[in-house]
């Protein structure tokens, strides 16, 4: 049978896809930003996709890892950025906006001014108008994926941006996961070959894509803005990687997300095999 497979339309996101045709996957592939697919992901509609890792953390119980791939950061990650005109330890009581598309990068702001900030209220909120607007007129505000990389091109006079990956690091000295590729366990129960395939499929398009960074930068539309040196420079500051450095910063992630009640439980790391 055919897996569903779903997509985030982020920069971020094109090594994985873009020779997966021709390793062989020919099932259907859903387009979303991380919040969409995190809904379509827990209701069924989807059998896996690089996930949001807040949204396993939430709901372990359902899913499965598979091994190998993530989109972490090693330092700054470049795509998830706080633009604030204020200090970081002035922030307390101050609405940051969001666009409520990522779960985990909005997590990952509460834990770093909760936890090594020292804020006490911390306030989040996705307003009616265009995020970029409001960082336009000077009030705080967190851009992830394209989004940010755009705006990061053009910084208003006086507001500084600060990098979460690079935040989270300098604190930790360890990798920040941002999104995993997560399974059902439906589905790895129904077809579990099918997985199996499709896991050697991914690597084997991730090794390619990564063998012509240049010929893939110089054919994707996102060249018209990042320019096809930007885009190779991008690739190789994300970490694809999923090796035990990079599972003890999410063990440590989820561990604080426990401990400010985020989450219930720091889930087990479960893959799939």
């Amino acid at each position: 049978m055919s897996l569903t497979v779903g997509r985030i339309t982020y920069a971020n996101c094109i090594p994985w896809f873009y020779y997966l045709r021709d390793c062989g996957y020919d099932g259907r592939i859903v387009d979303g930003v991380p919040s969409e697919l995190n809904r379509r992901l827990a209701a069924g509609e989807l059998d896996l996709c690089p996930s949001s890792s807040i949204e396993y953390a939430q709901h372990s119980s359902n899913y499965m890892l598979l091994p190998g791939h993530s989109i972490s950061a090693i330092g700054a990650v470049e795509s998830v950025l706080l633009f604030t005109p204020h200090p970081l330890s002035e922030l307390s009581g101050i609405p940051i906006a969001l666009t409520g598309e990522s779960a985990t990068s909005v997590a990952l702001l509460r834990v770093l001014l909760h936890e090594f900030v020292g804020l006490t209220d911390v306030v989040t909120e996705v307003p009616s108008v265009p995020v970029e607007e409001l960082i336009a007129a000077g009030r705080p505000a967190l851009l992830i994926g394209d989004r940010a990389l755009r705006m990061a091109k053009q910084i208003p006079s006086g507001t500084q941006v600060i990098d979460l990956g690079a935040l989270w690091y300098h604190y930790t000295g360890l990798p920040f996961v941002f999104a995993l590729w997560i399974v059902r366990r439906e589905t790895v129960n129904r077809c579990p070959e099918d997985l199996r395939r499709f896991l050697a499929q991914l690597d084997t398009s991730r090794s390619r894509a990564f063998a012509n960074l240049g010929q893939i930068a110089d054919t994707v539309a996102e060249r018209d803005w990042m320019g096809v040196e930007g885009l190779i420079r991008y690739w190789r500051s994300v970490s694809y990687a999923f090796d035990e450095t990079h599972m003890e910063g999410l063990r440590c992630f989820y561990a604080l997300l426990e401990k400010q009640g985020e989450i219930a439980r720091a889930p087990d790391l479960v893959f799939f095999r």
